[in-house]
């Protein structure tokens, strides 16, 4: 059994709020105190238990969310 669809880690959550604020990869990883590396990892991970696909796909979670 995996987990379910929207349970992903603070981390994870904290790199998909900053990219919906507009933040590159490395002011992503220098706020963490992580690699950018990291970073694009944290990313993947978040999209593909999230099921998103896009920049356009982040977004809209974000504006479900009310982060933006």
């Amino acid at each position: 059994a995996g987990a379910v669809r929207g349970e992903i880690t603070e981390p994870k959550l904290h790199v998909l709020r900053e990219i919906t604020n507009g933040l590159t990869n490395k002011e992503i990883a220098s706020d963490l105190g992580i690699s950018v590396k990291s970073v694009e990892t944290y990313r993947a991970r978040a999209l593909a238990k999230l099921e998103l696909r896009s920049h356009v796909d982040i977004v809209r979670y974000a504006q479900e969310r009310g982060w933006l």
